[in-house]
């Protein structure tokens, strides 16, 4: 595996948005930024290294690699036993919602926040996407979480008018939840154990993307430097199947 030793300065992303909600260009430069080598995937594109501030990385963690030999057999099993059509998640407005609805769908599920660097470009690309391609059978599922840099503070409330609002986003949005840790959420349980990457586990960062195919099944994983629209390829292969 190959990292990148180059990084370029970062590009203020925040012009269209209000203050508060990223990080100006000004601001990076009186941070201690943690830098964040590319990860490679298995589509063969090397993903450009990027800037977030107070990422928790740990120097153990950041040396393992995409390899299922890091899962025992039991989440092996589960996660082959399983499908994402297994589990019932909360919607934005707290009613449950059984994912066995989107049998037959293909499935981009992300973590998402409001106030990331990453905000713009992934609520933008995500809603373009979505547009195109959800009456040939792609579902976007957004799940907010707050536990990158506190970037998703707000209210399920706040968090569904900012979406809606802003960017038009007509794609489901759930509840906030935890993707890491001991109170992850059962549905990204399942998505990690069946689709290891850079961090083993760990979901990385905000805009982190798993594919799911019509059949519930993890097919692929994408660092959240990958652009929405760089998985668009993968997409037309899935809802073309």
């Amino acid at each position: 595996m190959s990292f990148s030793a180059t990084f370029s300065p970062p590009i203020n992303v925040c012009a269209q948005i209000r203050t508060g909600f990223c990080y100006s260009a000004a601001s990076w430069s009186s941070m201690a930024p943690t830098l964040i080598p590319s990860v490679k995937t298995s589509l063969g594109a090397s993903k450009s290294a990027f800037l977030c501030h107070n990422l928790p990385l740990q120097s153990s963690i950041s040396r393992r690699v995409f390899s299922k030999a890091q899962f025992s057999g039991v989440s092996a099993r589960a996660a082959t036993e399983k499908s994402i059509h297994d589990f019932t998640v909360k919607d934005i407005d707290g009613k449950d919602v059984s994912l066995n609805k989107f049998k037959g769908k293909v499935l981009l599920i992300v973590n998402v926040a409001s106030r990331c660097g990453l905000t713009t470009a992934n609520y933008s690309e995500l809603s373009h996407l979505y547009e195109k391609y959800k009456a040939q059978g792609l579902e976007i599922l957004a799940f907010p979480c707050n536990q990158f840099g506190g970037q998703e503070p707000g209210s399920n409330p706040e968090i569904k008018q900012f979406a809606c609002s802003r960017f038009k986003a007509e794609f489901p949005i759930f509840d906030k939840v935890d993707v890491n840790g001991p109170n992850t959420a059962p549905v990204y349980q399942f998505l990690k154990s069946s689709a290891g990457g850079f961090l083993g586990d760990l979901i990385k960062w905000n805009f982190e993307k798993f594919l799911v195919d019509k059949n519930g099944k993890v097919v692929e994983r994408y660092p959240p430097t990958t652009s929405p629209f760089q998985i668009e390829k993968d997409i037309q292969k899935l809802v073309a199947a």
